[in-house]
């Protein structure tokens, strides 16, 4: 995924020193272009990091509400199927080109994390009680497409820095 986020970020850089000329009547330069892609990759980077803290949640507080400890391979022995399904569930639906979007990203993210999750567990011989299932869908997909709402709606409700200036020095 991050080799992808690269590539995409390089895509704009003139491969010859004509290209700058070829595109002056573009109004978009290879300079201009190659910072939306790099905001764009910054953005992707982000929302996978919250993601994984979303399931990192997830697995820490499910582990410590049942009592079976916080050690460092115990979380880790829960956390890489839902990590491996998180990353199936991003590959699916492309989630790095929106990745703050519900749908697709967030939708693909949350499912691909229970589903592909639960289906590695089986596999790695860990339990999988229908009730864990519900909790699972409830909870993650609480978190993962709920960061994503909270970022959709956040600039509409919270005022700008640049609103909050400029309504500080109106008085």
């Amino acid at each position: 995924m991050l080799a992808v986020l690269a590539r995409r970020a390089t895509q704009w850089v003139p491969r010859r020193t004509g290209a700058l000329k070829e595109q002056a009547g573009n109004r978009r330069t290879w300079w201009s272009a190659r910072g939306a892609s790099l905001t764009v990759m910054r953005a992707g980077v982000r929302a996978a990091v919250l993601d994984v803290c979303c399931v990192l949640l997830f697995v820490v507080i499910g582990r410590a509400s049942h009592s079976k400890g916080e050690t460092a391979a115990g979380v880790a022995s829960t956390l890489w199927p839902f990590l491996a399904g998180l990353a199936i569930g991003w590959l699916a639906v492309r989630a790095w080109r929106r990745p703050a979007a519900i749908l697709p990203s967030g939708a693909g993210a949350w499912l691909g994390t229970v589903a592909v999750g639960m289906v590695l567990r089986v596999a790695a011989g860990q339990g999988t009680a229908f009730s864990f299932i519900l909790v699972a869908l409830a909870f993650l997909g609480l978190f993962l497409l709920g960061w994503r709402l909270a970022a959709r709606w956040a600039p509409r409700i919270l005022p700008s820095s640049r609103r909050r200036r400029e309504a500080a020095r109106l008085g």
